[in-house]
């Protein structure tokens, strides 16, 4: 007997034994930590295909980037943590799912940002203020965060008679707004109907002021202005909302309005420290699968023994 235990063979089968015998009696462990419960509300307007971010040394779109971010992002989250997917385009966001486990339901959400594309959009404006609150107005009473990744571009432009009222909502939902694009303004690609790009969106194309309700500037202002013809004037208006660039002066005061915090993604972000910085952890403790520890252990102890 004495001599058995001094063979290191069978000592690596008897611990490999105890090893398998303990995987199936504990297989879990009681483990303190933070874990994440966040649903993403992802703007999907034409402005989000400007192509100001790089991967692998190649130009993408905002929307590429994000969705590239996104997928890291739920390999590194722990176990526990869930994500849910929601789109916005013109002044409503929608919830694609709710919040699934990032680990169980991995291949479903990677397929599903995988998936995510402008040609989902139902309507061409982009009303940013008016996404969010809907998006807000969504989330209230789940028990997930915000977290809602615009390029802030309206189109068209916001009249400030018009502004969404964010009083209501304020405090009630926690989240970030992350900011996607880069400062320096840059063309908007134009595509045909079938999905085929075909250039950028040139100056005639675009609106470049908004034409609902009663203008933002005094008459005197407006070039052949008329009060019941031409409120806002008999010429068009010209600028450069053609190009498309953060607007993250926009997009930080729309955080200050709601409660939310701001952060920018830019090309060397890293989304889960964005995600950390935010504070939008939950401190937990619950039960992780430490049976993969057990088995490797014992697969070890085998090829020890047969060596």
């Amino acid at each position: 007997m004495l001599k058995l235990l001094f063979d290191y063979r069978f000592t690596t089968l008897l611990l490999a034994l105890l090893a398998m015998a303990t995987l199936f009696a504990f297989p879990t462990r009681q483990q303190e930590g933070p874990i994440y419960r966040l649903t993403f509300v992802i703007d999907i307007t034409r402005s989000m295909n400007a192509e100001d971010y790089s991967l692998a040394g190649q130009p993408v779109s905002r929307l590429a980037f994000v969705k590239h971010r996104l997928s890291e992002l739920i390999l590194r989250l722990p176990c526990g943590s869930e994500i849910g997917l929601g789109v916005f385009t013109e002044r409503r966001s929608t919830l694609l799912f709710e919040p699934v486990e990032v680990c169980s339901a991995y291949s479903e959400l990677e397929q599903s940002i995988k998936a995510l594309d402008w040609r989902m959009a139902w309507a061409a404006d982009s009303r940013i203020a008016g996404g969010l609150s809907s998006a807000l107005q969504l989330m209230q009473g789940k028990n997930a965060k915000l977290v809602f990744v615009s390029d802030g571009q309206e189109a068209p432009p916001v009249n400030s008679r018009y502004r969404s009222d964010f009083s209501p909502l304020k405090g009630k939902v926690t989240g970030l707004i992350l900011g996607s694009g880069g400062l320096q303004a840059v063309p908007i690609p134009k595509f045909d109907e079938t999905g085929r790009r075909i250039g950028h969106y040139g100056p005639d194309e675009v609106p470049h002021r908004s034409s609902f309700g009663i203008s933002d500037l005094n008459p005197e202002q407006i070039e052949g202005y008329d009060a019941r013809n031409a409120p806002f004037g008999k010429h068009a208006a010209s600028g450069s909302e053609h190009l498309s660039a953060l607007q993250e002066a926009y997009l930080q005061q729309l955080a200050g309005e709601t409660g939310l915090s701001y952060r920018r993604l830019s090309s060397d972000s890293d989304l889960l420290q964005l995600v950390e910085s935010a504070d939008l952890a939950i401190d937990t403790s619950q039960a992780r699968d430490i049976r993969p520890w057990y088995a490797l252990t014992a697969l070890i102890m085998l090829l020890i023994a047969v060596a």
